[in-house]
């Protein structure tokens, strides 16, 4: 757990572990829930007041109880109260569809699995293994089930628009922007441009100057990343104005990578250009998505005898699997856990409230250093 200092990203992190405890407890004190998180009283306390305001605590002096109703649910054995039926009705259902289970998903999935426990919703999972015919039949299985609002990712937002417009109940995107946003679609998002300027921004206070990205063709959040990165070079470049090998500090150097299991020979094809752009010293510094990438690149620019950090400085992004590399890896670590909460709490207000005012939730992604990139000297 994290203080105030670092991004709001984990606040949905650590109102879970404050309803959990009020769950087994009854009762917290700030003091003591401050220091078994390890942030300051100060954080516990906004916290408890924003779980006030969602009415889900019971603020009292020093701390925060169970409210009135669902401590005599508790005491009963009773399922916590659903987020808008009436006592004695049913317990709210939401559907939740996202495109994988194993990489990036788990996180978010556990966010909103928790996050629906705590309101007493349950959650209804779909896998859509990236197929919008899968898609389509997962979400009309659960319309026909009868849950009361959907948390999607589509794989194709701007064909599933039309569709999940027309739906009468209410959704949220979860991880997706639409392309058209006239329909005032709700989402919640990793901010992903900004994962994308703080690697850059890190590199570049490393002493690299030639940094370049590597992205993933298939990536559904490239643009954000790509658009980073160039906002980040655009800031390094006017911060420093420096001359790096004959190139001006902040030009972009890009690469695009075919997903493994595609045009094999296309992806050794680009693999080669990046690593010869290595080799002839263009580049100091990447920036890759995503961390199966980097964990190839890596393999393979040790095997050519480039040196990680010193020639070369990485940072991967999504940081599944990055501190698992041999050199453990620098990553971009979007909220995926957070994402998954904040898309519940969004749909249950919608649900609470219809008129309540639409919302769109951009979350920080945040920066672990770790080996890939400390050598603050590459070889000149």
């Amino acid at each position: 757990m994290t203080d105030e200092g670092s991004p709001n990203v984990h606040a949905e992190e650590r109102y879970q572990e404050i309803l959990r405890r009020l769950r087994e407890r009854g009762s917290i004190r700030v003091s003591d829930v401050a220091a078994e998180l390890n942030v300051s009283p100060i954080t516990v306390r906004r916290d408890v007041g924003v779980l006030a305001d969602r009415g889900l605590v019971a603020r009292v002096h020093g701390g925060a109880t169970l409210p009135p109703a669902q401590q005599a649910d508790e005491e009963a054995g009773a399922a916590p109260q659903s987020v808008h039926a009436a006592p004695g009705a049913r317990e709210a259902v939401f559907g939740l569809v996202v495109p994988a289970a194993d990489y990036y998903y788990p996180e978010v999935i556990k966010g909103a699995s928790e996050a629906a426990a705590a309101r007493g919703v349950r959650l209804v999972l779909g896998i859509s293994q990236y197929s919008a015919d899968e898609e389509q039949a997962q979400v009309e299985r659960m319309l026909a089930d009868g849950i009361d609002g959907l948390l999607i990712t589509p794989c194709d937002p701007a064909a599933a628009r039309e569709r999940l417009q027309s739906l009468a109940i209410p959704h949220v995107l979860v991880e997706r922007r639409p392309d058209d946003d006239t329909a005032g679609t709700e989402w919640v998002v990793s901010d992903h441009a900004y994962g994308a300027r703080i690697a850059v921004r890190h590199l570049s206070e490393a002493g690299r100057g030639r940094i370049g990205l590597l992205l993933r063709d298939d990536s559904p959040h490239g643009a954000h990343v790509l658009a980073g990165y160039r906002e980040g070079l655009a800031a390094v470049g006017h911060k420093t104005g420096e001359k790096a090998a004959g190139r001006k500090t902040g030009e972009e150097t890009v690469f695009r990578l075919p997903p493994p299991g595609g045009n094999t020979a296309e992806r050794e094809r680009r693999l080669g250009e990046f690593t010869a752009a290595v080799a002839d010293r263009r580049l100091d510094a990447v920036l890759i998505h995503n961390d199966h990438d980097a964990i190839v690149v890596l393999r393979r620019l040790r095997a050519q005898g480039v040196d990680v950090p010193r020639d070369l400085a990485i940072v991967a992004y999504d940081d599944e699997v990055a501190a698992l590399a041999d050199i453990p890896l620098t990553a971009v670590a979007p909220p995926k856990h957070a994402v998954g909460a904040a898309a519940v709490d969004l749909l249950a207000q919608r649900l609470a409230d219809p008129s309540h005012p639409r919302r769109r939730l951009a979350l920080l992604p945040d920066l672990r250093v770790r080996t890939s990139s400390t050598q603050s000297t590459p070889v000149s």
